[in-house]
């Protein structure tokens, strides 16, 4: 056995750094979940005549419908555009939380695994 024997796992700098390392990734997730909650969402269906908006805690917030397309012989027209309005804005609110992870994971180099 070499002198000093085995020591097992990291030495004490490498450690520290892991350790400041995962502190700052934990503080820019934590901001990166605020600005997220922070933001609206905002989607149009039928060339603006519906329109939706989501938080980024997935809360709605407003629905605009144009009173143009409110024709009580087509409602489900009407429903239909509101779907996709709702829906367009939760997509937007889900890609945008995506991309911000797959951000900050990208800087999780030397914690494979990890998410």
């Amino acid at each position: 056995m070499a002198k000093g024997g085995y020591r097992g796992g990291f030495s004490g700098g490498n450690q520290m750094n892991m350790m400041k390392q995962a502190q700052k990734m934990q503080q820019e997730f934590m901001k990166m979940q605020q600005e997220l909650e922070s933001t609206d969402f905002e989607f149009t269906a039928g060339g603006g005549a519906v329109k939706a908006v989501v938080s980024g805690t997935r809360q709605f917030s407003a629905i605009e419908i144009d009173p143009e397309v409110v024709d009580p012989e087509d409602v489900e027209m009407l429903q239909d555009l509101i779907l996709a309005a709702v829906n367009g804005a939760l997509k937007l609110a889900d890609d945008k939380t995506s991309q911000s992870m797959a951000k900050l994971q990208g800087g999780l180099g030397g914690f494979p695994g990890l998410f």
